[in-house]
């Protein structure tokens, strides 16, 4: 997904168009990597000193609930990264350096499937955390 179709997603859902939501979904789509509210807030407060956190975790609910952004949980914090772009299932690698993340384009759950012999499953959730070569080279170098 680009920044001009997240934006175009919203018009089409009705939500107006306003300068703050463009910048956060522009920060969104350049750094490619998993931010907390508190780090995007801080990017924003570059430009918009009087903006809220709450403005934030406001238009990332939107966000994610528009399929902008996706959103996970780590190191106790909630995090949000612009959409991959990949519409199938599929899973992510997510450093601890730096968020960045990486696509795993096939499902564990396939493997660990015949070992729920008569389960019915509604859902799953599965991540992998580390680091890219870059940190871990920082960290223990």
């Amino acid at each position: 997904m680009t920044k001009e179709e997240a934006l175009q997603r919203l018009e089409e859902a009705g939500y107006r168009h306003s300068r703050r939501r463009e910048r956060m979904v522009e920060i969104l789509a350049e750094e490619d990597r998993y931010l907390t509210a508190k780090e995007l807030w801080e990017k924003m407060q570059e430009i918009y000193p009087d903006l809220s956190a709450d403005t934030i975790y406001r238009n990332l609910g939107l966000l994610h609930e528009m399929g902008i952004v996706t959103m996970t949980e780590f190191q106790g914090e909630r995090r949000y990264r612009f959409h991959c772009g990949i519409d199938h299932h599929h899973h992510h690698f997510i450093c601890l350096g730096c968020g960045a993340s990486q696509e795993i384009l096939n499902c564990p759950l396939e493997v660990l499937q015949p070992q729920l012999k008569g389960a019915t499953i509604v859902g799953h959730r599965f991540e992998i955390f580390g680091y890219c070569p870059q940190c871990w080279k920082k960290g223990n170098s």
